[in-house]
């Protein structure tokens, strides 16, 4: 058989054929250290993975590279996911990375720290921004794995606990590739629905199995809900970056559906015991006011009300004789004290003076009062009061007195 002789480009294109029709290659997991890494303005990452037999390239290119909630650097060793293809103008197999973790309890404890020290840097941990819970949620999101001991536990507790509030399920995907975007697509499904509560949650597992909830984009959503949020992932020791981001945080998922809703039969209880108290304190007032009532009707007063009165009339009639002798007093004291004064100011009368044999001096022409010989002079015409009348005169002469 003559063997057809082909082009680069054409091997490169059947290869390539080859290569994306094959099941094992269209998605696979690599286990490797980085190496070669670049990462330009574009946003894609060019890196190579690498053991101790071989070299892959990859590429994992912006929209994926935004997501994997830890910056790759060479010497990391990572797990990445996606497929292998053929780089045509390199002729070149590579794998298309769609998600990529740090490999190892100990990479990924490093990726733990080191993101969660960004984030808090930022703000999205702070405690004064946390909400408080709705004491009495009227409907409640449970954004967790549509199957599994978690979402049972959540679902049986909170309808025994609360049967008024509302459940609504929101499936999510909890682990493995695309499990962070869907845990970020269903918090804002939860946001747009009618909720007063979100718990997001998961059963326990491994660091791996839980680093969904470790990622950016997860815990940046969680901060952003405009809904109070309850983190509840994995068993009682493990913490995820949404425990820190949300507003509460809960060692299981059965804690959480504890914590959002209160229990009927205590609500119940205490409701008995409130009504119980009331009706105590109200029977022990009417005891009291039933005693006072007949205390009262006891009183005197009550039984012969004309003392209260007869002693009120001779009050009063003490009270007028105070007063009419008070004004008697009163009325001699102002007497006493006119009769002093009228006799000071009958001290005073000009005319008492004249009687006593006085005269009060005055010049004609301006009626001033003559009080000195230096005031007149001869032929000064004058006018002399006297007790029943005035004397005209006329100054002949003056003699100063000795």
């Amino acid at each position: 058989m003559r063997t057809s002789i082909l082009s680069v480009g054409e091997v490169t294109v059947y290869v390539k054929r080859l290569m994306d029709r094959d099941e094992v290659l269209a998605d696979l997991i690599v286990r490797g250290e980085i190496s070669n890494f670049r990462r330009p303005a574009s946003g894609h990452m060019y890196f190579s993975l690498k053991d101790d037999r071989s070299l892959l390239h990859a590429v994992c290119f912006r929209g994926h590279a935004a997501k994997l909630g830890f910056d790759p650097e060479d010497g990391m060793q990572v797990v990445a996911g996606g497929n292998i293809t053929v780089y045509e103008r390199q002729g070149r197999y590579q794998l298309i990375t769609r998600f990529m973790r740090p490999d190892g309890v100990g990479a990924l404890a490093a990726a733990f720290e080191k993101l969660k020290a960004k984030l808090e840097a930022e703000g999205l941990f702070a405690e004064d921004r946390k909400r408080p819970l709705p004491r009495f949620p009227r409907a409640i999101a449970l954004v967790t794995s549509g199957t599994g001991a978690a979402v049972r536990d959540m679902v049986s507790i909170l309808g025994s606990r609360y049967p008024l509030a509302r459940i609504k399920l929101i499936p999510t995907l909890v682990q493995g590739e695309g499990s962070a975007q869907s845990i970020v697509n269903s918090l804002r499904t939860a946001n747009g629905a009618e909720v007063d509560l979100i718990i997001l949650g998961r059963g326990g597992g491994s660091l791996e199995d839980l680093w969904s909830f470790n990622e950016e984009a997860v815990a940046r959503e969680v901060f952003a809900s405009r809904v109070p949020v309850i983190s509840a992932v994995g068993h009682e020791t493990d913490y995820a970056l949404t425990d820190f981001a949300a507003d509460a945080r809960a060692a299981t998922p059965s804690h959480a559906a504890e914590m959002a809703v209160p229990d009927a039969e205590e609500l119940l209880s205490s409701l008995a015991g409130l009504r119980y108290r009331a009706s105590s304190r109200l029977r022990m007032l009417l005891r009291e006011s039933g005693l006072r009532l007949q205390a009262a009707r006891a009183h005197p007063l009550l039984e012969r009300p004309r003392l209260l009165v007869d002693n009120k009339a001779q009050q009063l009639d003490d009270l007028r004789k105070s007063l009419i002798a008070n004004a008697r007093r009163l009325s001699r004291l102002w007497q006493a004290r006119l009769d002093t004064i009228a006799a000071r100011l009958a001290g005073l009368d000009p005319q008492a003076v004249l009687r006593r044999g006085y005269s009060i001096v005055r010049r004609a022409d301006d009626d001033s009062l003559v009080t000195s010989i230096g005031a007149v002079a001869a032929g000064d015409q004058l006018a002399i009061a006297v007790t029943d009348g005035e004397i005209a005169a006329e100054v002949r002469g003056a003699t100063a007195g000795g």
